[in-house]
């Protein structure tokens, strides 16, 4: 007689259970492998095992009147990623690639922030830090669920997507983005957004620390920072961390 088996987690890391039984053997993703140029090799990767992680595309970092702007910033730079990321997330999509937005959003009482994290928003203690509401239109600063640290209207999130809210540089400093791509089966992360040099740079490293195989996405990342850091930022990826490649690359490999 069939039995009604119930599927407990997220494929692939997956039970089917019925009363009576566990089924644990996880089935894996239909592979779907591709081949695309970097700047040091030819490098194939396996799409089902892919996660696309984009950090800080959020107002207080990209928009006119967010924080950086505020203090002076030119956020142009920033700005940047717009468009490729634009062309580019849509075709993850529609190879079941997981887009992550990974972007600061702080508790509203601080609990979790230190003082040398604060400092950074607030070296004089007198400016708009953390959660202080911004000159132009009183959003708190990089506030969870707040104008400051929504994604820029221009890239449009959609409801598939998944949300890690970040306290630190590092997306995986203190945050569930390691439990959620060790269940999505996603070993293989490419990387986007700002600042290269610092957030996208943290959490990168901290990745090929943990062992996932990273791939900055050269076009869809940017910085407001002096171009030296820019540099360094794709020196040190190419000779420690992973590979450097852009979004036309990985386009011209899905499509084979």
């Amino acid at each position: 007689m069939n039995r009604a088996l119930k599927t407990l987690g997220t494929p692939p890391n997956a039970w089917t259970v019925d009363a009576e039984t566990a089924d644990i053997t996880r089935p894996s993703l239909a592979p779907h492998p591709i081949a695309l140029k970097t700047e040091t090799k030819i490098l194939r990767l396996d799409l089902a095992k892919t996660a696309m992680l984009v950090i800080d595309m959020q107002n207080d970092f990209c928009h006119p009147d967010g924080w950086l702007a505020h203090i002076g910033v030119d956020v142009g730079p920033a700005r940047t990623p717009i468009a490729p990321l634009q062309r580019f997330l849509p075709k993850l999509r529609s190879v079941n690639v997981p887009i992550l937005w990974v972007n600061w959003g702080n508790r509203p009482d601080l609990l979790n922030i230190s003082a040398a994290v604060r400092h950074v928003y607030n070296p004089t203690g007198v400016g708009v830090g953390l959660n202080d509401p911004l000159p132009t239109n009183g959003a708190p600063v990089l506030t969870k669920n707040s104008w400051a640290a929504a994604v820029v209207d221009e890239l449009d999130p959609k409801p598939e997507d998944i949300h890690v809210d970040k306290y630190r540089m590092s997306g995986f400093w203190d945050t569930p983005l390691d439990s959620i791509l060790r269940n999505l089966g996603r070993t293989t992360l490419l990387f986007a957004g700002v600042n290269a040099d610092q957030c996208v740079m943290a959490t990168l490293q901290d990745a090929n620390f943990l062992g996932y195989d990273c791939v900055l996405v050269q076009d869809c990342t940017a910085t407001t920072s002096p171009d030296y850091c820019w540099l360094a930022t794709l020196y040190n990826v190419k000779q420690c961390f992973g590979f450097v490649t852009d979004s036309q690359a990985i386009l011209a490999g899905i499509s084979g």
